[in-house]
C-alpha cells in the first residue's frame, strides 16, 4: 500500500534527471546520466501516490506498471520490483537512460507539484537487478519447429527476437553493420547509452538461443526468395533511416554532412579506442577493408577545431552537439526554425497529461554552445558551390510557422567549416530488400501493415519502419505486439 502522504512529505529530488557535472563530463565519453542511491530511490518511490486511476499507465507505451513497481521499491522488494518491471519491458535498461519519460509527464502530481521520478526508478530496478544476477537468460519450454528471420537489430529488433524465442521459434537476426544493437549502438552516443550496456543485454540473448548473424545486408548476401525459403515468417525492424535532405543552395558542398553519418562516425572511432580488436588502420579493422555501411566512415568525419553548426533542433541535433564538444569544436552553434516553447512546467504551456514542448536546456547544451530559435538557413557558401568546403552558413530570421519565410534584413552569416543536418528521418530506405519483396507503403512511405502483417504474406514490419521515426520505447512496445501477432500466424501454419 503507498504511504498516503509521501507526496506531501517528500519533494522531488533533482529537476530533470540526475547528471554528472558538465565540466567533467565533457572530457570524456562515459555515461552522463547517474543514479540515486538506494535509500534515496526508495524515498523517491515513496512519492507516488499508487492513483485509483494511474495516468502514467497511459503515457508509456509498454503500459509499464508503474505504480506497482514504485511501492515495491519503497518497501525494500527489489526483486519482486524487476519481476513487475520484466513484465512489460524486455529492456528497461534501454528506456531507462534514453526515454523523455512520457510517463512523467502523465503522473498526476505533475498537475500541480513535480512528478515522481519514475525513470530514475527504472533504471535503479534494472541495474540492481544485474547485479544481483537476477537477469538470467530464460530457457525455451515449448518448441514449435517454427523458425522466423528478423531484420535488423535495433530496439525493436531485438524486443522482436525476444518475444518469439521465448514462444518457442528459432529466432535469427539478420543486421547489415558489423556489430548488432542498431541505433543504440551507432546512432546513440556512448555517453547517453554506453555500448557496454548493449552489450550486456545481447549477451543474455544469445544465451537465450536467439542468434545474431551481423555483416549482413539482407537483399545482396541472401535474397528475399532465399529468406522466405529458409523461414517460416520474416520480420522487418528496418528503422526509418532515409534522412531528411538539406533543400539549399551548397547543401552538396564538402563538410556539409548528415548528422547520423557524423554520429555513426564517432560511435565507431570511439568502439575502436576502447577495443583493440577494433583498431583503426588505413584499410578497416584489422587492415581488412570495411564493408557494407562501415566502408565510408572510421574517422572521416571530425569536429576537432572547426566552427560546427547543427541545423535541427531535436535529440539527434543535442548528441551531435555533445559530440562536437568532446573533440574540442572551436565553437558549435545549433539553428531551430521553431520558436522556443512559452514555459518550463507542463501545466503552462501543454494540456495534462499531453507530453509537455518545454524549454530547458538539454545536456549537450549545459556543456556549452549556442541555441538560435526562429532561424531559417538560407544556403551555404564555400569556395566552390560545386566541389569545395563550407566556409559559412547563410542565415536569416524566421517568421515562423507555417510558412517560415526569411524576414527581410536579419540575414547573417555564420562561419561554419563543419555542417551537421539533423531534421530528421522520411522513411525506410528502398534499399534491395525492400525492392525484393515489393510491399506495399503507407501515404508517409513506411511499410503498410496496419496489424503488423505487411502486404506480403508472412512478412511482417515492427517499429520505425512500420510507424515513422519515434521512440525506443515506442519501437518496443511495436516489437512486442507485432511478435504476438507473428506467433498467431505460425500457430496456424499447422
Amino acid at each position: 500500500m503507498p504511504d498516503p502522504q509521501g507526496f506531501l512529505r517528500i519533494g522531488r529530488a533533482v529537476q530533470g534527471d540526475p547528471h554528472r557535472d558538465p565540466v567533467e563530463r565533457v572530457g570524456d565519453y562515459h555515461e552522463v546520466f547517474t543514479l540515486l542511491p538506494p535509500g534515496e530511490v526508495q524515498q523517491q518511490a515513496q512519492r507516488c501516490m499508487g492513483c485509483g486511476v494511474p495516468f502514467c499507465h497511459n503515457g508509456c507505451p509498454l503500459g509499464n506498471l508503474i505504480p506497482e513497481w514504485n511501492d515495491l521499491v519503497y518497501q525494500g522488494r527489489w526483486r519482486e520490483a524487476y519481476e513487475r518491471l520484466d513484465y512489460t519491458n524486455n529492456f528497461p535498461e534501454f528506456t531507462g537512460y534514453t526515454c523523455p519519460a512520457p510517463c512523467e509527464a502523465a503522473c498526476v502530481l505533475e498537475i500541480n507539484d513535480d512528478p515522481v521520478m519514475i525513470k530514475q526508478i527504472e533504471l535503479a530496478i534494472i541495474e540492481r537487478a544485474f547485479e544481483e544476477g537476477w537477469v538470467e537468460p530464460r530457457a525455451v519450454v515449448n518448441v514449435t519447429g517454427r523458425s522466423v528471420a528478423v531484420i535488423g537489430s535495433g530496439p525493436a529488433g531485438m524486443a522482436a527476437a525476444a518475444q518469439l524465442n521465448r514462444a518457442g521459434h528459432r529466432v535469427v537476426v539478420f543486421e547489415r553493420d558489423e556489430a548488432a544493437g542498431g541505433l543504440l549502438r551507432f546512432g546513440i552516443p556512448d555517453f547517453k547509452l554506453e555500448k557496454r550496456f548493449v552489450d550486456r543485454r545481447l549477451k543474455v540473448l544469445e544465451a537465450e538461443g536467439i542468434e545474431f548473424r551481423c555483416n549482413v545486408d539482407v537483399g545482396v548476401d541472401i535474397t528475399a526468395d532465399e529468406l522466405r525459403a529458409e523461414f517460416d515468417a520474416i520480420v522487418l525492424a528496418v528503422g526509418s533511416r532515409l534522412h531528411r535532405e538539406l533543400d539549399v543552395p551548397g547543401a552538396k558542398l564538402e563538410g556539409v554532412h548528415l548528422a547520423m553519418d557524423y554520429l555513426y562516425d564517432r560511435n565507431r572511432v570511439i568502439a575502436a579506442a576502447d577495443n583493440p580488436k577494433l583498431a583503426r588502420h588505413p584499410r578497416g579493422p584489422g587492415g581488412v577493408p570495411p564493408t557494407g555501411a562501415a566502408a565510408a566512415y572510421y574517422g572521416q568525419i571530425t569536429a576537432a577545431g572547426k566552427d560546427v553548426v547543427v541545423i535541427g533542433g531535436g535529440d539527434t541535433a543535442a548528441d551531435c552537439i555533445a559530440n562536437a564538444h568532446r573533440e574540442r569544436a572551436r565553437s558549435v552553434t545549433q539553428l531551430d526554425r521553431y520558436p522556443p516553447p512559452a514555459g518550463t512546467r507542463a501545466r503552462e504551456i501543454a494540456t495534462w497529461p499531453e507530453m509537455p514542448r518545454r524549454l530547458p536546456s538539454t545536456y549537450a547544451l549545459d556543456e556549452g554552445g549556442v541555441r538560435r530559435f526562429d532561424v531559417i538557413t538560407l544556403g551555404l557558401s564555400g569556395d566552390d558551390q560545386a566541389e569545395g568546403r563550407v566556409e559559412a552558413v547563410e542565415i536569416a530570421c524566421s517568421s515562423g510557422p507555417p510558412a517560415f519565410e526569411p524576414m527581410p534584413g536579419t540575414e547573417e552569416r555564420l562561419p561554419a567549416q563543419l555542417v551537421l543536418v539533423a531534421i530528421g528521418f522520411a522513411r525506410p530506405e528502398r534499399d534491395a530488400l525492400l525492392g525484393q519483396l515489393d510491399a506495399a507503403e503507407d501515404a508517409a512511405g513506411n511499410l503498410a501493415a496496419p496489424a503488423y502483417e505487411t502486404s506480403v504474406s508472412g512478412v511482417f514490419a515492427c517499429g520505425d519502419a512500420r510507424r515513422g521515426q519515434s521512440l525506443v520505447v515506442w519501437a518496443i512496445n511495436e516489437a512486442r505486439e507485432c511478435a504476438a501477432v507473428v506467433h498467431r500466424y505460425l500457430a496456424g501454419l499447422g
